[in-house]
């Protein structure tokens, strides 16, 4: 399915598939389950890019060292509410994250802005998310 998705946008780099194991790896060691679209999209291709070389979904490993990275950075806990409940899983290359809320398990889109910290609904699933991302012009595309 998500191959003939992101097929509409020549642009867009698919990668290989992720391995089952690895999404089970890294869910086991966030403590947080990936939502339906995201795993059956890792299985499809472990990542994407767009035309500009932006990471709209990343690599299973970058989005375990990422998640890790956020939630044990010390100045990032005196400067932003806690990360726990999210699993970042792309960026738009100007330092906002995209991530699912987990605690409690949703299936939108949510925005983290890294100058602000608020975290903001932009699409109501993967899907729509991936569309309106690759069909834009520029990083801000949600906004």
């Amino acid at each position: 399915m998500w191959r003939e998705v992101v097929g509409a946008f020549p642009s867009a780099e698919l990668r290989a598939s992720a391995d089952t194991g690895a999404l089970f790896r890294i869910e086991e060691t966030l403590g947080a389950s990936f939502p339906g679209d995201l795993r059956s999209f890792l299985l499809e291709s472990d990542g994407l890019s767009d035309e500009h070389g932006t990471d709209l979904v990343w690599s299973a490993e970058r989005i375990l060292s990422e998640n890790l990275s956020f939630r044990a950075n010390e100045q990032f806990r005196s400067l932003y509410r806690p990360f726990d409940s999210l699993v970042f899983f792309g960026d738009n290359g100007g330092g906002d994250q995209f991530a699912f809320v987990r605690l409690p398990e949703r299936n939108e889109v949510f925005v983290w802005d890294h100058e602000t910290d608020d975290r903001s609904l932009v699409a109501p699933n993967l899907l729509t998310y991936l569309r309106n991302a690759l069909g834009s012009d520029g990083e801000d595309w949600y906004r």
